[in-house]
């Protein structure tokens, strides 16, 4: 009885962890991971993507709470890390918002500008791979150019392993409040809404990484 009890307290242990998706839970910069949740808004999605891309969760998960704010220079490294390695296969993007006043009070209903991604790498359509597969920290710079001021800088992974299906694909999301310094006079561009940059049908969120490529 005591070892068929101990396994069961076992399996019962490992099923949240089991059941767990990913998430991205802290800000990198100066080459530090820093506390999870201290500058990246912690959400109450914990165990489950953004699916509707009309959505205001789109921005920055769903219930995501404020956090503080970190001062980053123009210019410099920063990154997420994440409670645990990638493992559906997708692409990744980085978007920042210019907050009115303070990051602490925006909502994310400005503009958005993209500055990094990591696309899917394909040989003219006879295979397809995914560089985000394992990755457990992601790491880019802030434009030089960008003009000072409080930011959120967003962070998406969009999961394609069930995207055949209009609602399939999974967005995997956070929010970092940042303070930039030391900018430019950069007038970023494009500029997006976020809902709104994507669509249920665009391809590339709507299609089988299986077949055909």
């Amino acid at each position: 009885m005591k070892t068929l009890f101990g396994l069961a307290s076992l399996v019962l242990a490992l099923l949240p962890q089991a059941s767990a998706h990913y998430r991205f839970i802290s800000l990198i910069y100066g080459g530090v991971t820093t506390t999870a949740f201290q500058y990246v808004r912690q959400s109450t999605n914990w165990n489950s993507p953004v699916t509707d891309v009309t959505s205001n969760d789109l921005r920055c998960n769903v219930g995501a709470t404020t956090a503080l704010t970190a001062n980053v220079t123009a210019g410099s490294t920063v990154g997420f890390a994440l409670d645990q390695a990638i493992y559906h296969p997708g692409v990744l993007n980085v978007y920042m918002s210019k907050a009115p006043s303070t990051a602490a009070s925006y909502d994310g209903s400005g503009k958005w500008f993209k500055i990094y991604q990591i696309s899917a790498v394909t040989d003219g359509g006879s295979t397809i791979k995914f560089p985000t597969d394992n990755l457990a920290t992601v790491t880019f710079k802030i434009p030089a150019s960008t003009p000072n001021g409080q930011y959120l800088l967003r962070i998406e992974h969009i999961a394609l392993h069930v995207a055949s299906s209009t609602g399939g694909a999974q967005f995997y999301i956070a929010c970092a409040q940042i303070n930039v310094t030391g900018g430019g006079n950069g007038n970023p561009s494009p500029l997006v809404s976020i809902p709104g940059v994507y669509a249920a049908t665009d391809p590339g969120i709507l299609i089988n990484i299986y077949w055909p490529i």
